[in-house]
């Protein structure tokens, strides 16, 4: 796996090379999915944070050059957008070299960071700076294709012990997630 920012940087960060972009662009769209808020999605989100007591949450889904949070749960949306602005719509979307999804979708595998200043590959990643994330939990969103969709995730501004449950937590709603839009697509089933 290479690692390489697509554009300068003027600080250590290492975001993954994604090989497969067209790909994943070609199965979201198959499956009516892309860069539209859900509002099944974002109920998805709001369980996800319930279920992890994590103040934000996310259905990320990873496009070409920047991601999209389709699913969002945002208890203080202060936090995460500049200026003070209110409006959870705005960050919606995040550039490719923001945050850890990015990671998880070109690893393939679930990332526990209880404390990213304890990683340097992933202390210097401008959501730690901008929006003071302190902890990550995230799951690819696998389809039965093994295409790896986007991920479910979940920060906090403070430091998290998630450990194993936090991660079987993750993982299991990841797969249930994937289940639920392959049943929607297949059959016209609603997602909750």
């Amino acid at each position: 796996m290479s690692y390489g920012p697509p554009h300068p940087v003027a600080r250590l960060l290492l975001t993954p090379d994604d090989k497969e972009p067209s790909a994943r662009a070609a199965r979201l769209h198959e499956l009516g999915l892309g860069e539209q808020p859900d509002p099944a999605l974002d109920v998805f989100a709001d369980r996800l944070a319930e279920l992890t007591a994590a103040p934000y949450a996310m259905v990320n889904f990873i496009g070409e050059h920047h991601q999209f949070f389709a699913g969002l749960h945002v208890r203080d949306a202060v936090n995460l957008s500049r200026g003070g602005d209110r409006k959870p719509a705005l960050v919606r979307r995040m550039g490719w070299d923001h945050g850890f999804c990015p990671h998880v979708v070109v690893r393939r595998k679930a990332l526990v960071l209880e404390d990213v200043r304890d990683y340097p590959r992933f202390a210097g990643n401008p959501i730690v700076d901008e929006h003071g994330v302190r902890s990550y939990l995230g799951a690819p969103l696998t389809d039965s294709t093994g295409t790896v969709l986007g991920t479910v995730s979940v920060v906090d501004m403070e430091p998290r012990p998630w450990g194993k449950a936090g991660l079987e937590t993750i993982k299991a709603a990841a797969a249930d997630l994937v289940a639920r839009l392959e049943r929607r697509q297949a059959d016209g089933l609603p997602l909750l």
